[in-house]
């Protein structure tokens, strides 16, 4: 589902964030993708979803080129970030309208969309609001349902757990599954490695923007936990 190959950035001044990076996400899995910060999660994260370009390598979704295919590429993504920007000036039910019709959804599929993930993640009272009244924990909600809406292949996460409260968290973990269950894929950075370790199949842990260890998560840790895993590879990488 989501094939990066050799991938590469330098930012202005020659700093290189990410180097020769090498990652398969097939469909089902749900990928974690650790370090810390400044290791270069964020920067693969935006090479992906074509926010920013890239001078190495190639990244390709279902298939598609992202430098080639941008625009097809978009429309089987959705991207999280870990602080949603989102159109303060609109209700909530506008800005999810708004992307529907981005999308080309119907009003019967939207309509039933909406309130199935509105429902579950108890914002529905609140969709008539302005999106400038929303604490963040509701805007990442709205941010989510936004993305789920067109229900994409590849599902693009950047520490989508922040801001979120307990139950609202366990909601998105269920969707996650219920995701890769059909057919979908869902790449994701996190700091939080307790809910790495339980929810991913797969894990990645990149440092200083290189990859130093992937694979299957119950492989990786032999019975020990993801956080001694991380410390264990991150000094030897020293």
């Amino acid at each position: 589902m989501l094939e990066i190959k050799n991938l590469s950035k330098t930012y202005k001044g020659g700093k290189k964030a990410v180097s020769n990076l090498s990652l398969k996400i097939e469909k089902g899995d749900i990928y974690g993708f650790i370090g810390h910060n400044g290791a270069g999660k964020t920067t693969t994260i935006k090479c992906i979803c074509g926010i920013i370009d890239f001078e190495e390598g190639e990244i390709r979704i279902d298939g598609h080129s992202v430098k080639d295919e941008p625009i097809l590429c978009k429309t089987i993504t959705a991207y999280i970030p870990d602080n949603p920007d989102l159109y303060e000036y609109l209700t909530g039910i506008q800005y999810l309208n708004f992307t529907a019709d981005m999308f080309g959804i119907s009003s019967a599929e939207r309509s039933e969309s909406i309130k199935k993930y509105a429902d579950e993640f108890e914002i529905t009272s609140s969709l008539g609001d302005l999106i400038s009244s929303y604490s963040h924990g509701m805007k990442q909600k709205l941010a989510i349902i936004a993305a789920l809406i067109h229900k994409p292949k590849l599902l693009v996460l950047d520490e989508p757990f922040v801001g979120l409260d307990p139950k609202a968290s366990v909601t998105l973990k269920k969707i996650m599954h219920e995701m890769c269950s059909n057919g979908s894929a869902i790449f994701f950075s996190t700091h939080i490695l307790d809910v790495a370790e339980k929810l991913c199949t797969k894990i990645a842990i990149i440092k200083d923007g290189q990859l130093v260890v992937n694979g299957e998560t119950a492989k990786l840790t032999h019975g020990e936990s993801l956080e001694s895993l991380f410390m264990e590879v991150v000094s030897r990488a020293e």
